[in-house]
């Protein structure tokens, strides 16, 4: 199901990269971000609203990859950690370059969904 979901997501991290050092990095996220993924399709969400989440996933991995080249000690955290620094219960980072506020308020929801989940991770671990 994540495949049909996203038949393109083992390319996440190189659509991500600005250079060569950005694809472990973004390897590294999209292995913190896939185990959501999963728990999205295991939930009675609609294909549409699946899609909106994935797609605001993929430019959440993006935005994060390119704030590496602002913030290079982002570098030394581990992927989640570096999510937790971006993402809380209030929403996301602002998406550059910036999009409408529709569209941030939408990613806004993904990003507290997914900041939710890896809270109830970390506190069941």
């Amino acid at each position: 199901m994540l495949a049909e979901l996203c038949p393109d997501l083992s390319e996440w991290p190189h659509r991500w990269c600005f250079d060569d050092g950005d694809i472990d990095f973004g390897r590294n996220v999209l292995e913190a971000l896939t185990p959501f993924l999963q728990h999205l399709l295991a939930t009675d969400l609609s294909r549409k609203t699946l899609a909106r989440h994935r797609d605001h996933l993929w430019m959440l991995g993006g935005e994060l990859v390119r704030r590496l080249h602002d913030e290079p000690r982002l570098r030394m955290k581990t992927p989640t950690a570096v999510l937790l620094h971006y993402i809380d219960d209030e929403g996301g980072p602002l998406i550059y370059p910036s999009i409408t506020e529709a569209q941030q308020h939408a990613f806004d929801g993904t990003c507290r969904k997914l900041y939710r989940f890896l809270s109830e991770v970390a506190s069941a671990g």
